[in-house]
């Protein structure tokens, strides 16, 4: 299904990409003001066509636009923000998306935006938003609350609402339930290993001091925490959150099997880990498997240790060797995977390479891609 896309507050192309995996086949107009979110966008999708920022941009200079997707501003709506709600200056900018959709008329839009969004200002905000799209006339609203864990190991809710044209209840987008994903399916891909080059720059760092070190029997690490024991215990497998290392009331530093939400810091580590070339050969020999399929293993396959999944990436239990005391920043790569994103997608943009600091800023504002392509895989049902 073709469609004329206009992708506000574009980041780097999550809408976009997970429409395509979705099935449409996308003629994308962007609007940002990032510019290396911009930098990664055209280098991705070539045939893009950049509008300048949203307060700029006007129907008459578009085609036809079939859909309009938004994640805006969230700092003025988050549970770890100020919470200034509709009155910040980030958080109006919905009020030019809805403009837009006025003036558009697209078959449908979605908007996606974090959980305190439901609580800002007693709901007040959420629902003069609501109102502001009924008021546009025609669509038929829907929301969910969503979390990317249900389709990768990633602790991250946000709200999706779509508005869709039509008379009459021909379908619905939501509910997505949880068990419409398993992680068995989405990692039954190439490319999910941490490749020679990145493996070679891993970040090690310890968290503070006497915040992070082994335990006794080297089975786990104890992360200073604001619980009755004094700590949390991460194991293979777990993150681990070390912004604020110092508070004394912090707590749920450890995400038990998935990342906790990613931010544009990237404050997230996992235990680190040497790889033994020879580990590998042996592995490789009494399981009879090429490189190729050692890649391709999703997080529970059988031939794996079920009791010992990765965060991001799969590997034999027998290629694993602590390096006491250490953990490891999660890396730009896994932070790509844990959005959906192929390794590397923001490793260039068109005008060249890309630092660390700005790949974790744009992972940690992008929206999740296999999100979308879930909710794009319904809209398709309904609009068909």
């Amino acid at each position: 299904m073709k469609i004329n896309h206009l992708d506000l507050f574009s980041g780097i192309g999550g809408f976009h990409l997970g429409f395509e995996k979705a099935g449409f086949e996308v003629n994308s107009y962007f609007s940002e003001i990032d510019k290396y979110a911009i930098d990664v966008y055209k280098n991705n999708f070539k045939n893009s066509t950049y509008v300048g920022s949203v307060t700029d941009v006007r129907a008459e200079q578009l085609p036809r636009i079939d859909a309009i997707t938004f994640g805006s501003p969230c700092q003025d709506f988050s549970l770890a923000g100020k919470r200034k709600g509709m009155g910040g200056d980030r958080s109006s900018l919905i009020t030019e998306a809805i403009r837009l959709i006025d003036e558009c008329r697209p078959r449908f839009f979605i908007w996606e935006n974090v959980k305190g969004t439901f609580s800002s200002n007693n709901g007040e905000d959420f629902w003069a938003i609501i109102q502001a799209f009924t008021n546009i006339g025609g669509y038929r609203l829907e929301w969910q609350l969503l979390n990317t864990k249900w389709f990768l190991p990633q602790n991250r809710e946000r709200i999706y609402l779509v508005g869709y044209l039509g008379d009459g209840s021909p379908g619905q987008v939501f509910p997505i339930r949880e068990n419409d994903s398993t992680f068995k399916n989405k990692f039954k891909k190439k490319n999910r290993s941490i490749s020679k080059t990145e493996n070679k720059n891993i970040h090690a760092r310890t968290i503070g001091t006497g915040t992070a070190k082994m335990a006794t029997d080297s089975t786990f690490i104890k992360v200073k925490s604001a619980t009755s024991r004094g700590y949390e215990e991460a194991v293979d497998g777990d993150s681990i959150n070390y912004s604020n290392p110092n508070s004394k009331t912090r707590r749920g530093r450890v995400g038990k099997g998935v990342a906790q939400t990613l931010d544009t810091a990237c404050s997230q580590a996992v235990i680190k880990y040497n790889y033994g070339q020879k580990s590998l050969n042996e592995t490789l020999q009494k399981e009879n498997l090429s490189n190729e399929d050692i890649k391709a293993l999703d997080l529970y396959n059988k031939k794996a240790k079920e009791d010992c999944p990765t965060l991001t990436e799969p590997h034999h239990n027998s290629l694993r060797l602590y390096e006491k005391g250490l953990i490891r920043r999660l890396t730009p790569i896994e932070c790509e995977r844990l959005q959906g994103f192929p390794d590397n997608w923001t490793e260039f943009g068109e005008s060249g390479k890309i630092s660390d600091t700005q790949r974790y800023k744009m992972c940690g504002n992008a929206v999740t891609v296999d999100v979308v392509e879930a909710v794009a895989k319904n809209i398709i049902k309904i609009i068909k």
